[in-house]
């Protein structure tokens, strides 16, 4: 039973996570690629923004609702899609579907989640986004987007910023590479998680779902990851954007953009919305942070497309200092793994009102009534 008393923020959510979770798995969500650097600048870059708070005027009624690609979204918050969302919780990616869903916002599901499109479908009523990689073998990206389009999914969102995975040093050390490097001290450490072996260890195999069986001829985890490690594709460019964009009638969002000569050159190639998004600090390491990238590439992208901002996202008063600086919403993917960890699909719950709750009463203490109402007067830099 999860007390949702005690858990007073993300961070009481983190915490929780990490009691329950090996630590090789907590690593993993947690952490980011080589010394974490860009890691670290998403928080402190959010921290270097004060906002700058109106006093006496009516904040009787506030408004959260806004608009995300055509869908009308109760807050703007979009839970950003994490691969094997299914090691912290039995069925994860499922549980964060249907608790985005009774909370009225997007969830984007992985390819590389632990839960199928299909499963995911089955257990939801309202649309979900589909999040794919460009891969050498373009028969999987057509498998997966035309299942993506027959599952209902109107957004699809393309990770740009993976032409190989950045060395996540956590992970090497604790053994969680493939194959893994099992330990006594590591594999004392998952005996103590009593919870998460009944939960995870001990229910349906884990695997890549969206991969596994005919796609790539195998359903266990380490080969389909073997598998994948082969698929990155350094000839990648801009040319099979306009494929996806052919093939792909719904909207099409493009995440991992850092730059406006970026940011431009998506819009051009049909792109809906730009994600402005370091990749949680996971990829390359000293990157800029999201929230610094932000308004040049708000402002060199206009109204052509919607802006999304993806990284470091903790509290709802950053969602806030976004879209002050004009991104349309906010994707966040740690703060409802750690809930998931913490306690399934009501930990997921408890993620997001937290989120929101604090967007409402920060909103109410920065003295606007309505998101819509946030511009650059709302924030400084300090």
């Amino acid at each position: 039973m999860l007390r949702s008393d005690n858990l007073a923020s993300i961070e009481d959510l983190r915490r929780r996570a990490r009691r329950r979770l090996p630590k090789a798995i907590f690593d993993f969500i947690d952490g980011g690629s080589q010394d974490e650097v860009s890691l670290a600048a998403n928080r402190r870059d959010f921290e270097r923004l004060a906002l700058v708070p109106r006093v006496l005027t009516d904040v009787s009624k506030r408004q959260l609702a806004s608009t995300v690609l055509g869908e009308r979204v109760a807050f703007p918050l979009i839970v950003a899609p994490t691969g094997l969302a299914g090691l912290l919780s039995r069925k994860g990616e499922v549980a964060e579907a249907r608790a985005a869903e009774a909370a009225g916002i997007p969830y984007c599901l992985s390819q590389m989640a632990a839960s199928s499109i299909e499963e995911v479908k089955a257990a939801t009523r309202r649309s979900f986004w589909f999040q794919s990689y460009l891969v050498k073998d373009r028969s999987i990206n057509e498998a997966l987007i035309d299942r993506a389009a027959s599952a209902g999914c109107k957004v699809l969102v393309i990770t740009l910023d993976t032409k190989a995975q950045g060395p996540r040093e956590r992970d090497m050390r604790n053994g969680f590479t493939v194959p893994p490097r099992v330990t006594w001290r590591n594999a004392l450490d998952v005996l103590r998680r009593v919870h998460w072996l009944h939960d995870v260890a001990m229910g349906p195999r884990v695997t890549f779902a969206n991969l596994a069986g005919s796609l790539v001829g195998s359903s266990d985890i380490i080969s389909i990851a073997r598998f994948a490690a082969e698929q990155y594709d350094f000839s990648v460019d801009w040319s099979h954007i306009d494929w996806c964009r052919a093939r792909w009638n719904g909207r099409l969002a493009l995440k991992g953009i850092l730059t406006v000569e970026d940011a431009r050159l998506a819009v051009e190639h049909g792109a809906d919305a730009v994600i402005v998004s370091n990749h949680g600090g996971r990829q390359l390491d000293h990157s800029r942070s999201s929230i610094a990238a932000l308004p040049a590439i708000v402002d060199a992208v206009g109204d052509r497309a919607e802006v999304i901002l993806d990284g470091g996202v903790r509290r709802g008063g950053d969602i806030l200092k976004a879209l002050a600086m004009g991104a349309r919403a906010c994707m966040a993917g740690r703060p409802f793994l750690y809930g998931l960890a913490a306690g399934g699909e009501r930990g997921v719950t408890r993620a997001i009102d937290l989120l929101r709750n604090e967007v409402d009463n920060n909103l109410a203490l920065l003295g606007r009534a309505s998101v819509q109402d946030l511009d650059r007067s709302a924030i400084r830099r300090v």
